[in-house]
Formats: C-alpha cells, structure tokens, sequence
C-alpha cells in the first residue's frame, strides 16, 4: 500500500492510498514474510521459515498457508491503518497517562475510481492546514505530503516515502506504479488552489493549471467546489458517472449513489 497524499492534523489526520494489487503477485513466500515481520512477529514457523531452518513437508504447507493470509493482509486498508492506528494510540495514553480509546470510532475510507478523483482527493487533502488556518502556504503546512514533496523538489527528487508523480497521462514507470501527471503540474495546481481558498490573497488558476484541469474535464468552479467539500459532496466512491456506475455494478450495488455530483464536478468540462 502505497501513500499518495496525507495530512495531519490536531485531532484527525487524512490519507489518500494506492493498493498495488499487481505487485503483490510476484512476491515470493520468503518476501510475504521479511514484510509481514517488519510489522509483527509471525508465528513460530514463519520465524523458522525467514530464518533458514529446517522444517518438514507439513510444516512448510502451514507456512504458505499463512504466508497467503498474510499477503492479503499486507493488501487490506483496514490492516494498515491498524498498524498506523495502534501504535499512536498507545504512545498518546503513555503521554496523557490513561488507557481506553483513543480514536473516537472506526476510520471512514472512500473509493477513487479515476485521475480526477484522485488528484481532487489529494488536493483536498494537501491544502487541509490552509482551510484551517493553520498554514498560509503549501510549504509551510507541516505534517503534509505537499511540505514534504516541495522540500524534495528543491533537490530535484521526491519523496521514497510517497507514491510518484511519473509524468504526464500517457506515460508510466517501469513498474507501472506512479501517479500519471507531472509533479511540477501538481505542486501548481496545489498552490494556485490554495490561494483561491485564502481570503486575503486572491489569485486566479494560471494557464499551466487550467491545462491540467482540462485534460481531467473539470473546471475552475467544480475544482474549487472538489478541493474544499470533497467529503460532504461525496459519500462513497468517487468519479466520473461512468466509472460510478461500473463500480456499481462491479460490487453488486443495486442503487449507484453521488450521480448528480459526479455530473456537476467530475463530467464538466
């Protein structure tokens, strides 16, 4: 699972992710499990397993037995948020000296069904401190994927620890994982947003944005609109009324819901 966007804030913190199902099919069991143990302890065979030790035929079909539980494991959101989850709540009652619940419920997850979606999620996401007013500016809103993929920008890099910008709609990384727009057309349409959004500072999305904005049929009005209700205007899964209705139909939903939004902020052009 791949992070593409995160923010956090002072009692909540957002994530947008990429679950890399095509990867997963080439990993080995010896590789399901050197991840699984970065994260848990296993069980006493998957450590004799990792560690090389002898076992017999019986003993080996368990392993991949578990290795495969593991491997969707390793695929599942709620499984990584979890492993986010837990440790935080335990070092913040180890702080504030108490036990009990630390996150007030269950965390709540969209689907993103297409480049629109996506990028308007991230958005969304990157400019929370400035909505906030907790930030006046991308590079200055700690805690986010934008401060961190600015910061990286300047070295002309980004970020290993998020997922990439691999260039432009046709083009893919070797592995095609990546996010399929440029980096520099996203840190623009990032900070260009981010100044409509400030009441002092008025600012209109320059050329090079309105590109970007075209090739994903959306215009400057329902862009605004996606980048700052992007959770009150969607419920569920989020797209084009095409991609909608076939992901309606693809879990066997018998009524496909945010049709009219979708018209409005993701089909116009």
């Amino acid at each position: 699972i791949d992070i593409c966007a995160y923010a956090v804030m002072h009692n909540h913190l957002h994530l947008v992710l990429h679950v890399d199902s095509e990867q997963m099919k080439s990993w080995s069991t010896e590789e399901v499990l050197q991840r699984w143990h970065q994260l848990f302890k296993g069980t006493l065979l998957t450590q004799k397993y990792t560690n090389k030790q002898p076992l017999d035929k019986f003993q080996l079909a368990m392993v991949e037995s578990t290795a495969e539980i593991y491997k969707q494991r390793l695929l599942d959101i709620s499984w990584f948020m979890r492993s986010l989850n837990e440790p935080i709540a335990r070092q913040a009652n180890r702080e504030d000296q108490c036990s009990g619940h630390f996150w007030e419920g269950r965390f709540k997850s969209q689907a993103l069904l297409d480049e629109g979606a996506l990028l308007s999620c991230m958005a969304y996401v990157d400019l929370n401190p400035i909505r906030a007013g907790i930030a006046v500016t991308p590079e200055q809103s700690d805690f986010t994927s934008i401060q961190l993929r600015i910061k990286a920008a300047i070295t002309g890099e980004q970020p290993t620890c998020l997922l990439a910008f691999t260039g432009n709609e046709t083009h893919q990384s070797s592995t095609g994982a990546g996010i399929s727009f440029s980096l520099q057309d996203y840190l623009t349409l990032v900070d260009e947003t981010g100044r409509i959004l400030r009441d002092d500072k008025h600012g209109a999305i320059d050329t090079q944005t309105v590109n970007i904005l075209a090739r994903l049929h959306i215009n400057d009005k329902s862009w605004l609109k996606l980048t700052t209700n992007f959770e009150t205007i969607f419920t569920g899964a989020v797209g084009t009324a095409e991609h909608l209705y076939e992901f309606s139909e693809h879990v066997g939903l018998q009524r496909t819901h945010g049709i009219a939004n979708a018209q409005v902020c993701l089909n116009s052009a």
